[in-house]
């Protein structure tokens, strides 16, 4: 009986690296989205220069409520819920697109007045964990391509949802996580590889069958997003957002302008406080703030991999590896089209840029990667 009590104090077994960057990225975060949503919340949606700084905080309160009561359940609790809550998102993505009002030119969001609900950031997380639990309870019939094969399938029906909106950048994210965790499942290796090579020629079949008829599966205005190269000589057009982010890494030098002082974010730069707000980090705390969360971001993802390293079961290691795949993929896709590298997609940046239902995805999937740690860390005493 003590040992089971000496077992509900979870918070002792949290990594605590882990935790202390978590938060103070969330932290920094905050801060960021006042200092760079304040102008544009007066000036263009004429409300109070703190509205989007309060949401977030709402945001931020409402994920620690859900810290709270997802840390106390193991893993295996989660992959039994996931199937209701696939379901249920997924039938959401389809009401979506029949009854969902467009913004930003996308049907993305579910509108409830002062807040909005993004099913396509809720599908990332829970994927992740129904199909660490569908491995796990299907280990023993990998064997069979139906079985190793379903959430691969699945995932392309949702997929399909996703770029229905259209939203490709999720999309991309989201099969990139399944193509992850199908890799690194143990499922055999013939079937990874049969499977990887019949992937590769569908994609090539129908690369060539779009470009022979002229057609393509992207909008125009998603088209026009692939001429990416020198965005200033497009300042005007479809270059503005990318050079404007320049100027304000430009204008930040090493040190920075000073917090607050962005000249970018009144207006020059369209909601700042989202896609673009590294740009502003760096104008106003420099270039040296901006690779000291660089690093920060590289120290996250070493301590999620060396969990689901450390995990002793299949179940905890690929939440961790879907995870890390996660949040890297936002970081890199947001980054690389901040700086002109790619075409931008619209994908937030983890813990700094503003938004409810990313910032309540992230920390639920932290959640679930402390709570691997957990469960580790609670079997190696228990076997001491």
């Amino acid at each position: 009986m003590a040992k089971s009590k000496k077992h509900k104090n979870v918070f002792k077994y949290l990594d605590k690296p882990l935790l202390i960057v978590s938060v103070l990225l969330f932290l920094i975060g905050l801060i960021m989205v006042f200092s760079s949503s304040n102008v544009t919340a007066y000036m263009s949606h004429a409300v109070s220069p703190y509205n989007y700084f309060i949401k977030q905080a709402i945001f931020l309160l409402l994920g620690l409520v859900l810290f709270l009561i997802m840390i106390q359940f193991n893993t295996k609790v989660y992959g039994m819920f996931s199937w209701i809550f696939l379901i249920g998102i997924t039938f959401s993505l389809v009401i979506l697109l029949i009854y969902g009002k467009a913004t930003n030119n996308a049907i993305s969001w579910f509108d409830f007045g002062p807040f909005s609900f993004q099913p396509s950031e809720f599908i990332k997380v829970i994927y992740i964990i129904w199909m660490a639990r569908f491995y796990e309870m299907k280990e023993k019939k990998l064997k069979s391509y139906t079985t190793s094969l379903f959430p691969p399938f699945v995932a392309a029906g949702i997929a399909l949802l996703i770029i229905l909106q259209p939203d490709l950048g999720t999309a991309i994210i989201f099969m990139t996580i399944v193509f992850i965790l199908f890799i690194a499942s143990p499922i055999p290796k013939m079937i990874k590889a049969k499977t990887l090579f019949g992937c590769i020629g569908l994609i090539g079949v129908v690369g060539l069958v779009l470009v022979s008829t002229g057609n393509s599966i992207l909008q125009e205005r998603q088209a026009s997003r692939f001429d990416f190269r020198n965005p200033c000589s497009k300042l005007l057009n479809t270059g503005s957002q990318v050079c404007n982010g320049y100027i304000a890494i430009n204008n930040g030098g090493l040190t920075g302008v000073g917090l607050g002082n962005s000249t970018q974010k009144y207006l020059y730069l369209p909601e700042p406080y989202t896609d673009f707000i590294f740009a502003v980090i760096v104008e106003e705390m420099g270039a040296i703030f901006g690779v000291g969360i660089l690093i920060l971001y590289m120290f996250l993802l070493y301590r999620i991999l060396m969990i689901g390293r450390r995990s002793y079961t299949n179940r905890g290691a690929l939440i961790c590896y879907g995870v890390a795949v996660y949040i890297f993929c936002h970081i890199s896709i947001n980054l690389l089209g901040l700086f002109g590298l790619m075409p931008l997609t619209g994908v937030p940046l983890p813990f700094m840029s503003y938004g409810g239902s990313f910032t309540l995805c992230l920390i639920a999937a932290l959640t679930a990667v402390q709570r691997v740690s957990v469960d580790t860390r609670i079997r190696n005493e228990a076997k001491k």
